[in-house]
């Protein structure tokens, strides 16, 4: 009878080769946890920046129909669409009598960045009210 006590060669080697599987998935997941605090970091940036061009519409000026875009800057890249969606009727007495008529424009700005491979995109929609030009 043995009265030697101890592990054996091979329990060491499956204890290692446990510890190396649940290392491998502990790294992998912070890793994964550091990616996504990145990627809502961008999406945070690219919020602010939609909100930014969202605000400079029809801030001095009623909205005018029509597309734009640009760079922005730190990869990001901006467009802008205006689409009115609903006029107004003209009047023809009253305190504005002349005045062109109201109307309702659907406003999109969306906010576009290259981000670990992949193209991003974030869209913010609104609509606002102005004069209506002859477009």
């Amino acid at each position: 009878m043995r009265t030697e006590r101890g592990f054996t060669l091979l329990e060491v080697l499956i204890a290692f080769a446990i510890a190396a599987l649940a290392l491998g998935l502990l790294f992998r997941a912070a890793s994964g946890g550091l990616l996504s605090v990145e990627t809502a970091g961008k999406y945070e940036e690219a919020v602010s920046r939609a909100r930014s061009h969202m605000a400079e519409i029809g801030r001095d000026t009623s909205p005018v129909a029509g597309e734009s875009g640009g760079d922005d800057g730190g990869g990001y890249r901006w467009h802008l669409r205006i689409t009115p969606i609903a006029r107004g009727q003209a009047t023809t007495n009253g305190p504005v009598a002349g005045a062109p008529p109201a109307a309702l424009y659907a406003i999109v700005v969306s906010i576009a960045w290259h981000d670990a491979g992949k193209e991003r995109e974030f869209v913010l929609r609104s609509e606002r009210m102005g004069l209506a030009y002859a477009q």
